[in-house]
Order: structure tokens, then sequence, then C-alpha cells
């Protein structure tokens, strides 16, 4: 992991690796295998589109990847909420896993608003 980047590259890091986990889970125990690729492709997303606006040319650019991180970051809350909802994952884990994605979405909107504000 190339750790350091900033606070939002390592909690989306760390996030991913969680989904890729959650996303072994669900294939191998709970043998659900469309919902589960849907939130293995959103939540690594997040971390990935993280790391191109860290080697944005341009703050349009670093704007423009941050942005899409968020909106993943979205995405992946609605997976884990029909998830939850249709018993693929206990509330526990479910809990676990969004205040995390609440985080990380929080962040990365603080980060566009300022970003927006000083363009």
């Amino acid at each position: 992991m190339e750790k350091g980047k900033s606070l939002v590259y390592d909690k989306a890091y760390l996030f991913a690796i969680r989904i890729v986990k959650a996303f072994q889970f669900l294939q191998n125990d709970k043998r659900e295998f469309i919902l589960s690729k849907q939130l293995l492709r959103s939540g690594t997303s997040i971390g990935a589109n993280i790391a191109e606006a860290n080697g944005a040319i341009s703050q349009n650019d670093f704007s423009a990847k941050m942005s899409i991180a968020y909106k993943e970051c979205l995405e992946t809350k609605y997976w884990l909420n029909l998830l939850k909802d249709t018993g693929y994952i206990d509330i526990k884990i479910f809990e676990s896993m969004i205040v995390d994605a609440e985080e990380i979405s929080k962040m990365l909107f603080a980060i566009l608003k300022t970003t927006r504000i000083n363009q």
C-alpha cells in the first residue's frame, strides 16, 4: 500500500480491502454473484479515483477525479443497503461498513467543496 498520500486515500484503500473480503464472503458463503460484483466494482473504485486525483495535472482534473470517487462512494452505500435489505449481509457487518463509507464520503465532499471554492 502506498500509504501517506492522504488520509482519505489511506481510508479508501483500507475500505477497498474490506470490500474485497466482503465480495469473497458473498461469493463463497452466500453464493451471491451479481450484487457482490457491483459492490466490488464501486467500492474499490473509490480509492482508485483518489489515486488518479493525486496524480492530476490540473485543479480541474483533480476535482473531476475526486467527484467520481465521491459518486462511487454513494453507489457503494446503495449496494451495501441493498445487500442488507435482501439479507445477504447482517446488520452488524452493514453498520460497520456503512460507517466507513459515510466517513469517506464526508471527507470527499469536503475536499470537493474546498476545491471548487478555490477554482
